[in-house]
């Protein structure tokens, strides 16, 4: 009996020693809302539906990718819950169902998501609640203000830096060029407008014409036509895919030749050229930071090859020339990164810290030499990217790489 009553004594010393080592590591855990000891619950929203719901494939990679951490024991022994909602690409919608995944839904942060209006929509309100908006994919400058707006972390190019790279190209291979614009009216392509028209410097008189339209147009083809009826031999698209898709059948529909530019959001093979039609967009020029999949170049290094892997099992029904999925792979690694380094330091303010400071971080899905870095003045994550020229079925590199720092100095 002594004996027993011994083991059980010490069984039970045992367990008391265990249970105040379990108390003294949840006691030095530091959690914000939406974490616990097993979950980590972030928020976005992505357009499924309304006139930009092709973009909703970022929003699926976001959660697919989120998915495959968590099948593989989730983050420093947590599990992810993504909660992502529709917005409709519209700002009302956005505003709406963000306030729902703070108030409602209490989550830690949220998963930055695409789209300049909708995430301009939810700025403010975000700061004000301290609930970092993680690595939204948008580069109008209005969000890398970290004095104003230190919750607001984005992650991409800015735009009048892209449209400066454009502008300083064109003046390269064109300098006696005549120039047609057409660009959407928001925030997006006035950035990349003004951004172009300082590459250009004084040589921007030579825009022959310039012309915008609404993202609720259902046609822009009268504007193709009055830019080549304006006797210019560049065209400049700054919109989204729907939009650059018409321009390019439209053009070859009207057997006309310029040199023909897109912004980068318009480069997807699958998501733009292909409705096209890939050999009227054969010759077109664009910019990029991001590696594609099916390019000959990248497709045998590991990292790729662990991409195709994911869409192989998580998203097997977006072909893998439609690049719309990999900012939102990117973002989502982006967004692992940080929260590995919280450690058990859960909190939004160690949040903000960690993804504020990166430091020459690699994205799976980045171009070879792109590296990302910011700091805590200066929200600015990419710094380079790489005019490249469509050649019927892959993106070709023209020319170095640009420091975009220099180019929008």
């Amino acid at each position: 009996m002594k004996a027993i009553s011994r083991r059980a004594a010490l069984a039970g010393l045992g367990a008391t020693a265990l249970a105040l080592n379990g108390s003294r590591a949840r006691a030095a855990s530091k959690y914000s809302p939406g974490v616990t000891d097993t979950e980590i619950k972030l928020g976005t929203t992505a357009p499924y539906s309304g006139p930009a719901s092709s973009y909703g494939i970022y929003g699926q990679a976001q959660t697919a990718y989120f998915k495959m951490i968590n099948d593989n024991g989730g983050i420093n022994g947590r599990k992810i819950n993504l909660i992502s909602l529709d917005n409709a690409f519209s700002p009302p919608k956005a505003v709406e169902q963000t306030r729902k995944l703070v108030e409602s839904d209490e989550v830690f942060a949220i998963a930055g998501f695409l789209g300049t209006a909708a995430n301009a929509a939810v700025q403010k309100y975000l700061n004000g609640k301290k609930v970092p908006n993680l690595f939204l994919t948008s580069g109008a400058e209005r969000f890398n203000d970290p004095k104003e707006y230190p919750w607001i972390i984005p992650f991409y190019p800015l735009y009048v830096a892209q449209g400066a790279a454009l502008g300083a190209y064109v003046l390269k291979e064109k300098p006696n060029a005549k120039i047609a614009v057409q660009y959407l009216n928001d925030d997006l392509g006035k950035d990349f407008l003004r951004g172009f028209k300082k590459g250009l410097g004084d040589k921007a008189s030579q825009i022959v014409k310039e012309v915008s339209h609404e993202i609720t147009e259902p046609s822009i083809d009268n504007q193709v036509a009055d830019c080549k009826a304006a006797g210019a031999d560049v065209f400049v698209q700054l919109t989204y895919s729907k939009f650059a898709a018409q321009g390019i059948r439209k053009v070859a529909a009207l057997g006309w030749k310029p040199l023909h530019i897109v912004n980068s959001n318009c480069s997807s093979v699958g998501g733009t050229l292909a409705p096209a039609g890939l050999d009227n967009a054969k010759g077109l020029v664009s910019a990029s930071w991001e590696a594609i999949a099916t390019d000959p170049n990248y497709r045998d290094k590991p990292r790729i090859r662990a991409f195709v892997d994911f869409m192989k099992q998580y998203m097997p029904m977006v072909t893998l020339d439609d690049t719309t999925a990999t900012p939102g792979y990117n973002n989502a690694y982006m967004i692992e990164q940080v929260l590995r380094r919280c450690g058990n330091d859960l909190t939004r303010e160690n949040l903000l810290k960690q993804a504020t400071s990166l430091r020459d971080e690699q994205p799976p899905l980045f171009l070879d030499g792109i590296k990302v870095g910011n700091s805590s003045t200066d929200y600015r994550a990419i710094h380079n990217i790489q005019i490249t020229r469509f050649d019927g079925a892959n993106w070709m590199p023209h020319g170095d790489k640009i420091d975009l720092n220099n180019i929008a100095s």
